[in-house]
């Protein structure tokens, strides 16, 4: 089920600011919309293209915190988001009964906000229980990532992902596939952005490609074409690059 279905500007941006140098928010300010079809919905693009900061503002405008977590985390180490968040409206379908913000670069902080709140007197359960456990931090940061998707997602929720793959190896990349596709099968929606031609692969996902903002097949993107360029010419391609 898509929860997600479109997001548009609800107001203009203001003319200096920085934003209007993405490609993705100049697209919005020219009054498309941009839709969500299908379950796993892929941002793909160049460093500094706006993938990251788009899918920031929408998880702040669907609520969520702008540090990652779920709607419930409020906790703030460093205010650095862009307000883009508070210019955006999502149509949603319906809503979800889970979900999750993750950013890679702040997952540390999430890990310390849920061992902060357990040190806490309460008498309900732990909240590390409800992600395997074991603290988040007494695990490598691809296992904390892969015990997170397996224990706290618990399906029919929305999912926003910021770079998965800084995380994961290539065979625990495609563990992440596999779970992905038990949460779609479970009424999820994924939506990522992401450097990785081995997430993009996902059977039926829908493409963005962030600089000029258009759907892209799988084969058409760079990221594809340069991969595998590489692995069938390795020795072709660093000659190239370090002796040319």
């Amino acid at each position: 089920m898509n929860f997600l279905a479109q997001i548009k500007l609800r107001k203009e941006l203001p003319e200096d600011s920085y934003l209007l140098s993405l490609a993705p928010v100049r697209y919005l300010m020219e009054g498309h919309v941009l839709s969500f079809d299908r379950p796993v919905t892929f941002f793909v693009g160049e460093n500094g293209t706006g993938k990251s900061t788009l899918l920031e503002a929408i998880a702040v405008s669907c609520g969520f915190n702008a540090e990652g977590g779920t709607r419930n985390f409020r906790f703030s180490t460093n205010d650095t988001h862009s307000v883009l968040g508070e210019y955006l409206t999502p149509a949603r379908r319906s809503y979800p009964k889970d979900g999750f913000f993750l950013r890679a670069e702040s997952f540390y902080n999430v890990a310390t906000n849920i061992d902060q709140m357990d040190a806490e007197f309460s008498f309900g359960p732990r909240l590390i229980d409800s992600y395997g456990g074991v603290s988040l931090h007494r695990q490598s940061h691809g296992e904390s990532f892969l015990a997170l998707v397996q224990n706290r997602f618990r399906g029919n929720g929305l999912y926003l992902l910021d770079e998965p793959e800084a995380a994961l190896s290539p065979s625990k990349l495609l563990v992440l596939l596999a779970e992905m596709h038990r949460l779609v099968e479970a009424g999820s929606q994924f939506v990522i952005a992401t450097h990785s031609p081995i997430l993009m692969a996902y059977p039926g996902a829908q493409l963005y490609e962030m600089s000029s903002v258009r759907p892209v097949a799988y084969q058409e993107t760079e990221h594809y074409q340069l991969t595998r360029q590489f692995l069938n010419h390795p020795e072709q391609m660093l000659h190239y690059l370090l002796e040319e």
